[in-house]
């Protein structure tokens, strides 16, 4: 077996199979200090710079332990991008015979018996979502996954998906006439038989869920489980560790137990009115709140008018629909189905209802967010630390938990506090980039303070200049999607009056990946957006060359959650300040700052708007935080660098 020091040396492994590839000398010691880890079963959190090249820096001492890894990430996109290029690059690379697997959640797979349904019902919304469905069929016949995100003739946001895909809720399982030919089934088996499956956070927590309601493993036993983004964790551990229950699931079993009704109970007439009934009364609940999405406090749910007797209505007309289907449900596995699902959803309201019970000391806090068209119902636990100690026990394994933010100034203690990592080993790595030749930081002088009425025109007209020195070329990362909505119509006035023809393009627009492919394209474009591109976003050469950063993104401490946590902090004793929000802020600030220098060649302006990044105390913790750009304060020296 090679060493490590022949796989990434000059003349190594990765050297012979990667054009371009060079040393360095941060990546051979994060690989070293996994490489540890693994041999060690112990807890690594490594944070490794944006061009350290922690991708290899883990995936190389992975394929070559000779156990089972699981390697979660962020998003699907980063699971595409990893099993289909970077582990056959490294595979080929060490000549390693590992065998790898891709596993999504049952979402993303088409489902034999909800197209086959979907099909013969035949009520689709729109022509397009008819024709889509049958594009899905073809793809269906001839693809061997399944795996939506190749069926390249639909879109990733068609309508008709939710319609051809099955949830944990709808599954037939073992009853379902397609069994066989499941593609669900399918990629769990490759799973259970690879070497190395890579996955993404939420499919590993509702994973980790389902163990502990004792139903089978979708992921198979490891040696070691590798968290790359795993700054995302706290967040998405929490959502999962919790529960909640939306207005969209009943409305998809009112659906399925109307189709079922069809296909096998035509004779009981009173199951479609019924249905019907449920229907109305998840909509009603639901227009109780306001239209534009949002998020309620348990207080603030209870204050809306008839908010309390909607609710109530709404279990009471499910349980009327569940005794219903109890009676038919021997005549197919379907109808069966939809009854099992109607006392889960009984229960799982009742359960919102009435305020979950304390789960071993972990305080929940009950909450509602609201969509365009659908409500959900939130228990979330005030700390995971607890949980994710709970989970990590048992079979000794390595876990490792990387990301180029996981650390304030480095020191990783709010992280490993948060996600329950006591005695965790850590260790950072800087960027190799040079920063200070490639990159200035710039913070504007006389901005008002962010809460001040007209305060995204302060930030336009500021930033105007800079967006014309760059030509253009620039990301404005907004804090709100309100601030990012207004930030366009500033920008489309202002380059209307310049006659500045930069191409103007906007989150929601189109998909995230739609939208970077034609920011790339265009070369001098300006993209607007929200929280969906401070993370995850990779433009490298001249087609970025200035971010814009409106306001330090500390989350509004009227959110449910926070506030709740802010509370419980109090209570504690501690400064829920500066150990809970100031070190959230500083990582998505990191971020956001990330976007702009990607690779070697890479030059360009970070421009932070927000007069608190020097005017506060703590706003010095986010200064210091951030790449060693050169710093400056004068927008003539921030013009001279684009003339360079």
């Amino acid at each position: 077996m090679p060493s490590l020091q022949d796989v990434f040396s000059p003349e190594g492994l990765l050297a012979s199979k990667i054009p371009g590839y060079r040393l360095r000398p941060q990546q051979l010691e994060m690989a070293e200090r996994i490489a540890a880890a693994i041999a060690g079963n112990s807890v690594l959190v490594a944070e490794a710079g944006t061009g350290t090249g922690k991708t290899f820096a883990y995936l190389v001492p992975a394929l070559l332990s000779g156990g089972k890894v699981i390697v979660s990430t962020g998003t699907k996109n980063l699971q595409d991008q990893l099993f289909s290029k970077d582990i056959p690059t490294v595979r080929t690379a060490l000549g390693s015979p590992v065998q790898a697997a891709l596993l999504k959640g049952r979402a993303n797979y088409v489902c034999h018996y909800h197209l086959e349904r979907a099909l013969a019902d035949g009520r689709f919304l729109t022509r397009e979502d008819a024709a889509d469905a049958h594009r899905v069929a073809r793809f269906a016949r001839i693809s061997k996954t399944g795996d939506k995100s190749e069926c390249a003739d639909v879109a990733e946001n068609s309508g008709v998906w939710p319609l051809v895909t099955s949830t944990r809720e709808n599954c037939l399982g073992q009853d379902c006439p397609s069994h066989k030919e499941c593609f669900v089934l399918a990629a769990r088996r490759e799973a259970l038989a690879a070497d190395l499956v890579v996955v993404n956070h939420h499919l590993f927590f509702a994973d980790v869920m389902l163990r502990d309601e004792g139903t089978a493993e979708l992921l198979p036993a490891c040696n070691t489980v590798i968290f790359d983004e795993a700054h995302q964790l706290p967040e998405t551990a929490s959502l999962f560790f919790g529960d909640n229950v939306s207005s969209s699931q009943i409305l998809d079993l009112a659906r399925d137990a109307r189709l079922e009704g069809i296909a096998s109970a035509k004779d009981c007439l009173d199951l479609p009115k019924l249905c019907g009934v449920v229907e109305k009364a998840a909509k009603d609940l639901r227009l109780t709140l306001p239209v534009e999405p949002a998020r309620f406090a348990l207080a603030q749910l209870q204050e809306r008018a008839g908010f309390d007797n909607n609710l109530v209505g709404l279990i009471r007309e499910l349980d009327t629909l569940g005794a219903l289907l109890e009676t038919q449900a021997a005549r197919s596995e379907g109808l069966e189905s939809c009854w099992r699902r109607a006392g889960e959803l009984v229960a799982a309201l009742r359960r919102w209802q009435n305020g979950r019970a304390d789960d071993g000391g972990t305080d929940y806090v009950r909450w509602g967010e609201t969509y365009t068209h659908s409500l959900q119902l939130n228990a979330t636990p005030l700390i995971v630390a607890g949980i994710m100690q709970k989970q990590m026990s048992g079979h000794p394994r390595a876990w490792i938990f990387t990301s180029a933010t996981l650390a304030v100034q480095q020191n990783f203690d709010h992280y490993c506090g948060e996600m329950g990592l006591v005695g965790a080993e850590s260790a950072s790595w800087e960027s190799p980039f040079d920063y200070a030749r490639q990159a200035v930081l710039y913070a504007p002088l006389g901005m008002p303070e962010p809460n001040t009425y007209a305060y995204t025109e302060a930030v336009v007209h500021a930033a105007f200049p800079v967006v014309q020195a760059s030509g253009g070329r620039a990301f404005f990362l907004c804090t709100s999607l309100r601030a990012m909505r207004r930030t366009r119509e500033l920008l489309e006035e202002a380059l209307e009056r310049a006659g500045l023809d930069f191409p103007l393009l906007m989150q929601g627009e189109g998909s995230k990946n739609e939208l970077l492919e034609r920011f790339r394209r265009l070369g001098n474009a300006i993209l607007v957006g929200s929280q969906s591109f401070w993370e995850g976003v990779d433009v490298r050469g001249e087609a970025l060359s200035l971010v814009v950063i409106d306001k330090l993104p500390f989350a509004p401490p009227d959110d449910p959650v926070l506030s709740a946590r802010i509370e419980r902090m109090k209570q504690d004793g501690l400064n829920a300040f500066m150990d809970y929000q100031l070190p959230r802020a500083v990582i998505n600030v990191k971020q956001g700052a990330g976007r702009l220098i990607r690779d070697e060649t890479d030059r360009g302006v970070l421009m932070i708007c927000d007069p608190r990044l020097i005017g506060k105390h703590y706003g010095k913790r986010i200064w210091r935080s951030l790449p060693p750009m050169k710093r400056t304060r004068e927008l003539a020296e921030v013009l001279a660098f684009f003339k360079l």
